[in-house]
């Protein structure tokens, strides 16, 4: 049954590899594949969908591959594709909310929590940053911390560090940049 594989393909990004997954026609996946979260975020997406990864391109992660690169020649600034997110309400909220944080612009943790009107959800907040399956295109790269530090990335803080210049986000937006 073709409903019951996620299609998947490592697509070699100028900051690292991402593994691009697709589950009828949206993209579910397109996260670091080195991570240290990576066996949880596959199990994760896996028994929600109750599907197994199955590496075979679609064309919905062709169009995703086509996107992500014309955003690394500066070329794509805001992502067009059907994104579905595999996680709790809290965090499918906090992944809608990271959507809205535009290129070339950084939110914090906190401003982060008050925007989903919960300023004591930092670290809730900071957790479900972290299992974002939809690196890049769900900007969990925009999120610093208060002080303008670059904090935790699944992809490494080098990769963050190239995102956030490849936007236009330079020193002086940043304090430890």
């Amino acid at each position: 049954m073709a409903d019951s594989l996620i299609h998947t393909q490592t697509y070699k990004s100028p900051v690292g590899e991402l593994l691009v997954g697709s589950f009828n026609n949206q993209l579910v996946l397109c996260d670091w594949k080195y991570r240290k979260m990576r066996d949880t975020i596959d199990a994760r997406i896996q028994t929600s969908l109750q599907a197994s990864y199955h590496a075979e391109s679609s064309l919905l992660i062709e169009t995703t591959i086509h996107q992500l690169e014309e955003y690394f020649k500066k070329k794509r600034s805001e992502f067009d594709l059907p994104v579905h997110f595999v996680g709790t309400a809290f965090q499918k909220s906090v992944w809608r909310e990271l959507q809205k944080v535009a290129f070339g612009t950084t939110e914090s943790y906190l401003g982060l929590s008050k925007k989903l009107n919960n300023a004591k959800a930092i670290r809730a907040v900071a957790s479900a940053n972290g299992a974002n399956a939809i690196s890049i295109i769900v900007p969990c790269h925009r999120i610093i911390g208060s002080k303008g530090e670059l904090t935790g990335y699944a992809g490494g803080l080098t990769s963050k560090k190239k995102l956030l210049e490849l936007e236009g986000v330079g020193s002086q937006q940043l304090g430890l940049f």
